[in-house]
């Protein structure tokens, strides 16, 4: 439930306050550079460890049922990618860290190519894995949670497309999955309770 709201608060909080960034040019992946760029390496990490861990529960809580399968082995692959993604930093550019170009980045580093592939292997398995969760849901008969976890792909996946005319778009893709995922978690949490 908190991996979500850690990342994007963690991140946006450094972004306003690291000199330079500018979240209409930069990616908050790029918060990983530069002197304090540990902080961001940190972040990805527990965030990590925090979907991970939520993979765990949900395979417990989601046994033999619909979805129940696939769905935490999905969330583990996003999991793990924010791992990998903060082994390896994404790549300066758009004026971040200080002294980098002022153009976006036009050719990756093995860094930047191993952290872009990690971030797109877990935002498909994120987007995989609310397909297999909507399984879960229509077969309980809550039907909008299954509409919204079939649209939910359609979202993130544009902002992804749209990264390549402004970075908002990608950020917001992204904070859209990690989100839902909040939500989701949430909504069978509570669900286990009664």
């Amino acid at each position: 439930m908190a991996a979500g709201p850690f990342f994007l608060t963690a991140s946006l909080a450094q972004g306003l306050m690291r000199d330079g960034f500018d979240f209409t040019r930069n990616a908050l992946s790029q918060l990983s550079l530069g002197a304090l760029g540990w902080l961001q390496v940190t972040v990805f990490q527990l965030t990590g460890l925090l979907v991970v861990g939520g993979a765990l529960a949900m395979r417990q809580a989601l046994r033999d049922v619909p979805g129940g399968t696939w769905a935490p082995r999905l969330l583990a692959i996003f999991g793990a990618s924010f791992l990998v993604a903060g082994l390896f930093s994404a790549d300066p550019g758009a004026g971040f860290p200080a002294g980098a170009p002022e153009d976006r980045v036009t050719s990756l580093s093995t860094h930047g190519t191993v952290h872009l592939l990690a971030g797109t292997v877990g935002y498909l398995a994120l987007c995989a894995a609310f397909l297999a969760l909507a399984r879960h849901f229509a077969a309980r008969r809550q039907r909008r949670w299954a509409l919204a976890l079939r649209l939910l792909p359609l979202g993130v996946l544009a902002g992804f497309a749209a990264s390549a005319t402004t970075v908002v778009a990608f950020t917001a893709g992204a904070g859209l999955g990690l989100l839902a995922l909040s939500a989701v978690t949430i909504r069978l949490t509570l669900r286990e309770r009664h």
